[in-house]
C-alpha cells in the first residue's frame, strides 16, 4: 500500500516570534529559515512583509530553498476596494515569494465585532483575495482564524469561509484553532465534518496552540481525520502558550503507527538525526536554556536512574525506551547518584567506553566514593562528565592535560566617570602545560562594556591561553549557570552545576561544591574543560 503524503508547515518565523521575550534578528532568520530547509520542511513562512523592518529586509533578500517552498504571510483584503488595490495585501504580494498564505476570518462573531462587516462581506474579500492571488501564478493558502470557535458557533458560516477560499483557487485551506481551546477529540470531529462537507483532506491544513497543552495531540487528531497539511514551529515557540511543536511531531509522524506506515513527510528518516542538533540550535538563538523533558530532544529524554531500570537496560534497551534515542540525535544517559546500584554503574561506565566485569573491586570503590561526595553537598545525578572524570580517576585512567597552580579573582565596586556605580571583575589563573608555566588574566566586561561577573571573567581566563590544547576547547561555551546552597547557616556549602557545548552538539554537565561560591565555579568550569580535551583525544602532559 503507497504511502500518503503529509506536508510540513513551519510559522517559526512569524508564530515563534509572537512568543514573549523572543525577537529575531535577520541573522537569526536566515540560519533558522536554512535549518528547516535542510531538515526537510515543506513550506516555510518567512513573516509578514512589512511588520517590521527585519521581516521587510529578510524578504528583499530572501534565503534562497533547496527544498522548501518559501511564503509570504499576510491578511485578505479590506472591504471597499479591490484585490488589486489594497495597500496591505499589495505589500505581501509585492515581497515576490512563490506561495502566500492569508489569514481571514470564519467566526462570525469576529466578523461583525472584530472587522464590522457583513458576513457577506468578509467571504467576498476571502474569494477576492485569494483568486487575486491565483491570477498571478501564487500558490495560495487562507488561513482560517477562529475556525473551531467559529464552526461551534455557526458551522454554516464557518464553512462557507472555507469553500469560498477554495472557490477561488486556494491550494490549502487551514483550520486554525487560534486560542487553543479545542480539545482533540473536537478537532478530530471538526476536522472530518469540514471534509465530509466537499473540502478534500489534501487541500486541508492544521494549525493548533497548546494553550490546553493539547497542540500535538489535537494535531494528530486532524491527521486521523484526514487533514494532510501540519503547521508548527520548532520547540513550540508561539504566542502565549505556544504552538504545535514540530520537534515532537516529527519523530511521531515518521516513527509512530500508525503513522509511520501510512504516510511520509519531506523529512527523510536519515535527517531525524539532526533533529536535537536543531532544537539546541534554537534554544541557542534565544539564549535559552533547553527543556530538559522535551520529548525525543530532552537531556532527559533517554535517562534511566533507578537501578531497577539500568538493570534491564542492559539486557536489552527497549525495556526502558520507546525508540533508539541515536534516531534523534540524543543519547541514553544512565545518571548516577547516591541511590545507583552496580547496574546503573556499569552501564554509565560502559556508555563511557570503560566496561568493567561484574566482580571488579573498582565497582564498590566509586560507588562508596560517589555517596561520599553526595553526602557533602556534589550531584552526580545530572552531573555526567564530572561523573565520568571521578570514574576514570579512580580507574586510574585519567589523562593529566595540565595542573593548575593557582587563581586569583577581584571584583571590584565604583564609580566611573559619569557617576554611576558600576562593578568589575578580573581573574588570574596561574598553570603549568608540560612543565610551562601560563599565566592568563582576563575582565568581565562584555562587548557592550557591562560587567557578566566573577564567574564569567574566570571562564575566560581560565580557557583563555591553554597554549598547544587551545585548538580543542576554541568551540566550547558555557551554556548555562545553576547554584543551590545545600546547607543553611554557618556550615553552608555552595554547589554549582555547569552546562557547557560545543560546535558538534554535544553537551555536558559539570560540578563544583565548596562553602565559596567562586571556588565551586572553578571546579567545575575546571572539569568541563578537562573532559571536553578528554572527548576530543587531547595529547596528555
Amino acid at each position: 500500500m503507497s504511502k500518503e503524503r503529509l506536508y510540513l508547515f513551519d510559522t517559526t518565523l512569524r508564530d515563534g516570534q509572537q512568543t514573549q521575550g523572543v525577537q529575531f534578528s535577520l541573522e537569526d532568520k536566515y540560519q533558522i529559515a536554512e535549518a528547516l530547509d535542510d531538515l526537510g520542511i515543506d513550506y516555510i513562512e518567512g513573516g509578514w512583509p512589512g511588520a517590521n523592518p527585519t521581516d521587510s529586509e529578510f524578504f528583499e533578500a530572501a534565503p534562497q530553498m533547496e527544498n522548501a517552498t518559501f511564503l509570504a504571510f499576510g491578511m485578505t483584503k479590506r472591504a471597499g476596494r479591490s484585490a488589486a488595490n489594497d495597500e496591505v495585501l499589495a505589500g505581501v504580494v509585492n515581497a515576490n515569494t512563490p506561495a502566500v498564505c492569508l489569514v481571514g476570518k470564519s467566526h462570525d462573531f469576529h466578523v461583525t465585532t472584530a472587522l464590522g462587516v457583513t458576513l457577506e462581506e468578509n467571504i467576498a474579500n476571502i474569494a477576492d483575495s485569494l483568486s487575486h492571488l491565483v491570477g498571478l501564478g501564487r500558490e495560495a493558502m487562507y488561513d482560517a482564524e477562529h475556525f473551531f470557535d467559529g464552526y461551534k458557533a455557526n458551522p454554516d458560516y464557518a464553512l462557507a469561509c472555507l469553500h469560498a477560499a477554495l472557490e477561488a483557487g486556494a491550494r490549502w485551506v487551514v483550520l486554525c484553532d487560534t486560542n487553543g481551546g479545542t480539545l482533540p477529540a473536537e478537532i478530530h470531529d471538526i476536522t472530518r465534518a469540514v471534509i465530509e462537507s466537499g473540502i478534500p483532506g489534501d487541500r486541508l491544513g492544521i494549525h493548533t496552540h497548546n494553550d490546553t497543552g493539547n497542540a500535538v495531540a489535537g494535531t494528530l487528531a486532524a491527521i486521523d481525520a484526514g487533514a494532510r497539511q501540519v503547521q508548527g514551529t520548532l520547540n513550540g515557540l508561539g504566542e502565549r502558550c505556544g504552538n504545535a511543536n514540530l520537534i515532537t511531531l516529527i519523530p511521531t509522524l515518521l516513527l509512530k503507527e500508525p503513522y509511520a506506515s501510512r504516510y511520509v513527510t519531506g523529512v527523510a528518516k536519515e535527517r531525524l538525526a539532526s533533529l536535537t542538533r536543531v532544537s539546541r540550535m534554537m534554544d541557542d538563538i534565544l539564549n535559552r536554556v533547553p527543556f530538559r523533558g522535551a520529548p525525543y530532544v530532552g537531556a532527559s529524554a533517554f535517562a534511566h536512574k533507578a537501578g531497577l531500570h539500568a538493570s534491564a537496560m542492559l539486557k536489552d534497551p527497549s525495556t526502558y525506551e520507546h525508540i533508539d534515542p541515536g534516531l534523534v540525535g540524543n543519547a541514553r544517559i544512565i545518571p548516577m547518584s547516591n541511590q545507583a546500584g552496580q547496574s546503573n554503574l556499569r552501564k554509565r561506565l560502559t556508555d563511557a567506553g570503560l566496561p568493567v566485569e561484574k566482580d571488579d573491586p573498582a565497582l564498590g570503590r566509586i560507588l562508596d566514593l560517589v555517596k561520599a561526595r553526595e553526602a557533602k553537598g556534589y550531584s552526580y545525578d545530572t552531573a555526567q562528565a564530572s561523573f565520568e572524570l571521578l570514574a576514570r580517576r579512580e580507574l586510574g585512567v585519567l589523562p593529566s592535560f595540565f595542573a593548575i597552580d593557582r587563581y586569583r579573582v577581584i571584583v571590584e565596586r565604583r564609580k566611573n566617570r559619569l557617576g554611576e556605580t558600576i562593578s568589575l571583575s578580573e581573574a588570574v589563573v596561574v598553570l603549568y602545560i608540560d612543565g610551562e608555566k601560563r599565566l592568563s588574566v582576563s575582565e568581565s566586561l562584555d562587548p557592550a562594556g557591562s560587567d557578566r561577573g566573577p564567574v564569567n571573567a574566570l571562564s575566560r581566563a581560565l580557557a583563555k591561553d591553554l597554549g598547544p590544547l587551545q585548538p580543542y576547547i576554541a568551540d566550547m561555551k558555557l551554556v548555562d549557570f545553576k547554584v543551590r546552597i545545600t546547607n543553611g547557616g554557618t556550615e553552608a556549602v555552595t554547589r554549582v552545576i555547569i552546562d557547557s557545548e560545543d560546535n558538534a552538539g554535544r553537551r555536558w554537565s559539570t560540578v563544583g561544591v565548596s562553602a565559596n561560591i567562586v571556588d565551586a565555579s572553578f571546579e567545575a568550569l575546571l572539569e568541563a574543560i578537562q573532559w571536553k580535551l578528554l572527548r576530543d583525544g587531547a595529547p596528555a602532559a
